[in-house]
């Protein structure tokens, strides 16, 4: 099974503690006969014997070495189960640890393409609960199925040495429980990944409806929210409630043929008694060790139940294990130990997702320093273009290059840390201000955080928190204001000294004087050299770049100065007509 040498390779490290754990179960479980077999001599001999007075009077040392023999026997193999235990958890514990790790860094390194196919509440169960169910595998599945064989096998070799008949008797229904477990296993599997693709979706819903919180309380959708919860709950509730049905289903059966083997005892072993077959100490060591048999017998159904469990769970986890990034570093990249200069060509660069085209036939190129703002209406692939830089995704035609090679030629992380990137939807995280500023290089001085801060018009009201930059921000800057985060995503940005820096829309959120700031403070201030490319729709944030571009439809319709563009029909000097109010002028001129 594929799922089992999964669980094995994952295992490295931590093999030989469960090995030990198996041997220790094998050898715990075998241990039990050890008490009914005393007990059979102890009956045989000093109770139901006919010289069991006589016996008591001259085999005494008999009888205290096999009351010890009775009470050392299950101190050690209460000894073995404590071991055996303990090896487990150890052995688990190691496993789910290299596994969750691994599926993080995995989750870590996908492109982008990744997550617009995975959910974040779908991960997140894979995560969580699905690993749960794996180590439940390790640690307690496959250690009851290899204690309950050991347990039968070794109680079956006890009665076939007692008496044959007898244990062919009790033996007799083992092919009636093992065809009730085979029907119930073929109709397990599938209800059992039904539960699981619930959870997921319900995890999704409740995932994403926190995060939206805001937005759902703006469009007072509560009601609506906690219905679409309400049917998520209740599809996983029905997927629940089938998969128990089945379970339940056959159950019973099993039950029923487990607790009919101390009926075939008692009437089987009653008349073997009567006939002189059976003493009553082998009797009363055979009824004893009975739940040896039945047990295994009445577990086997709840191990397969379990089994199917981790099935659903395993296939999870093992798709995103497994998951292989489309957009890794080539064997023949060259990583360069010096500073990208942040020279930036496109030469006849098309890309498109899932077939649909995105950016058609783009070339222009940046030179070292400039400062480029690209204009475009909405959905015209501006953050598609940017996106294609740092190789979040690659260009499907014509080629991308950064100082004059293929981006495909860089080292990923050198690429990457050479760009930065400040967008307009942005995500801080639930720490404070100061290591959100920080969080590209975690070393920064404070100095430093304060300079980035003061460049990106962010300190003036960093200082007015109560904590300033040690406040803690909620979870992706609750609290703080759509201009305050931006600002603070900016002096991320800039905070890691940059080659290119690429702004995403990022001061759409804030006053036009806040902006005048910041485009003096990244065209004067900056004290490293730096290619800045911008999107921005606001004509105050153009004027004084190097170059204009202008992208429609996928297309790029113009190129130039902001004095070139307005002069010349288009996009560019309809939205400068638009912003400074000439055609409201013109139309009450006419008027």
């Amino acid at each position: 099974m594929f799922q089992l040498k999964w669980l094995w390779h994952n295992m490295k490290g931590s093999r030989v503690a469960y090995v030990i754990a198996l041997v220790l179960s094998v050898g715990c479980n075998a241990l039990y006969i050890t008490s009914p077999y005393f007990q059979s001599k102890l009956i045989d001999t000093f109770i139901s014997n006919d010289n069991a007075v006589e016996n008591l009077q001259s085999q005494r040392g008999l009888l205290w070495w096999l009351l010890a023999g009775m009470v050392g026997f299950t101190l050690l193999r209460t000894v073995f189960q404590y071991a055996c235990n303990m090896y487990y958890e150890v052995a688990s514990q190691g496993m789910i640890y290299r596994i969750r790790t691994h599926l993080f860094r995995k989750i870590e390194n996908q492109d982008m393409e990744f997550y617009n196919h995975y959910r974040t509440g779908d991960l997140m169960t894979r995560l969580t609960g699905d690993l749960d169910m794996v180590r439940h595998m390790v640690s307690w599945v496959i250690k009851g199925c290899v204690e309950s064989l050991a347990l039968f096998v070794a109680s079956m070799v006890y009665f076939f040495t007692i008496d044959y008949a007898t244990a062919l008797c009790i033996l007799a229904m083992t092919p009636a429980i093992f065809m009730v477990t085979r029907l119930f296993s073929r109709k397990a599997g599938p209800a059992y990944r039904k539960v699981r693709e619930t959870s997921s979706a319900l995890n999704t819903a409740a995932q994403e409806n926190i995060s939206g919180n805001r937005v759902v309380k703006a469009f007072a959708r509560e009601e609506f929210e906690k219905e679409k919860f309400r049917r998520c709950d209740e599809e996983y509730r029905s997927a629940n409630i089938s998969a128990a049905k089945v379970w339940l289903t056959y159950h019973p059966f099993i039950d029923i043929c487990a607790g009919s083997l101390s009926v075939i005892l008692l009437i089987a072993g009653g008349i073997f008694m009567i006939n002189r077959h059976l003493t009553m100490g082998q009797y009363v060591a055979i009824s004893g060790l009975l739940w040896a048999v039945s047990n295994p017998m009445r577990n086997m159904g709840n191990y397969i139940n379990d089994w199917f469990r981790f099935m659903a769970s395993a296939g999870k986890i093992i798709e995103i294990y497994y998951e292989a990034p489309t957009i890794v570093d080539r064997e023949d990249a060259v990583d360069s130990s010096e500073k990208l200069g942040g020279e930036i060509e496109f030469r006849n660069v098309s890309f498109s997702i899932e077939g649909k085209p995105i950016l058609r036939d783009l070339s222009f190129k940046i030179d070292p320093g400039e400062t480029v703002v690209i204009m475009g209406p909405t959905g015209s692939g501006k953050t598609s273009l940017i996106n294609l830089i740092p190789r979040f995704y690659d260009c499907t035609e014509g080629e991308v290059l950064v100082d004059g090679k293929n981006v495909r030629m860089h080292k990923l992380h050198k690429l990457r840390k050479s760009i930065s990137i400040a967008t307009q939807d942005v995500l801080l995280y639930s720490d404070t201000i100061d290591s959100n500023i920080a969080f590209g290089d975690s070393k920064l001085e404070e100095e430093y955080v304060r300079q980035c801060a003061e460049l990106a018009a962010a300190s003036e009201f960093i200082e007015r928190l109560p904590d300033k930059y040690e406040t803690i921000v909620g979870e992706r800057g609750v609290g703080l204001s759509g201009g305050q985060k931006q600002r603070i995503s900016l002096a991320r940005a800039i905070a890691v000294r940059p080659a290119v820096l690429i702004l995403d829309d990022t001061t759409s959120a804030v006053d036009m004087e806040t902006e005048a700031y910041i485009q003096h403070s990244l065209n004067d201030r900056l004290d490293f050299p730096c290619t800045k490319i911008m999107i921005a729709q606001r004509i105050s944030s153009s004027k004084n770049a190097d170059k204009i571009i202008i992208l429609e439809n996928g297309r790029i319709t113009a190129i130039g100065t902001h004095e070139e563009l307005i002069r010349q029909e288009g996009y560019y000097k309809q939205i400068y007509e638009l912003q400074s109010g000439i055609n409201c002028k013109a139309e009450e001129v006419s008027e």
